[in-house]
């Protein structure tokens, strides 16, 4: 199908779907994609290497890593689907990145050694705690454009 086939969508009275990965979303889908390849490639380094140091610290940032990657793949997908599995994986990290803050604070004896989400993500510039934070927020305004 050409553009000159193509029915512009205030013609038909369609919503034109939102484009996820434009403006600000360009800057989520690189910081996701970043901290995809960052926290896949620790998790999968300490795995391998030293894995009966500290399983639960490792583990933890390999769920890390499938969820940034997941969001990462919705927003560059786009689509109004994609957008409501991103803001629930958003919310999900969000509640991560608290969950194993507090946990990491209270109980540093818990992780001998540290995930991407330890102290709030305070080894990666608190980067995991602002990241969802700014996702959601894009993404509910992705559901009014």
């Amino acid at each position: 199908m050409t553009d000159t086939e193509r029915t512009p969508a205030a013609a038909t009275g369609d919503k034109q779907p939102f484009d996820l990965g434009t403006g600000p979303g360009r800057v989520l889908v690189w910081f996701y994609g970043v901290f995809t390849v960052a926290a896949a490639s620790r998790s999968i380094v300490q795995m391998i290497l030293d894995f009966g140091r500290a399983p639960l610290a490792y583990v933890l940032s390999a769920v890390a890593a499938l969820v940034y990657g997941f969001i990462t793949y919705s927003l560059v997908r786009g689509g109004e689907t994609a957008r409501r599995t991103a803001l629930v994986c958003c919310a999900a990290e969000l509640l991560g990145v608290l969950v194993v803050g507090t946990w990491t604070m209270a109980e540093p004896s818990a992780f001998a050694d540290a995930t991407v989400w330890s102290d709030f993500g305070m080894g990666y510039l608190f980067i995991p705690v602002i990241l969802p934070i700014t996702g959601m927020m894009w993404l509910r305004r992705a559901r009014k454009a």
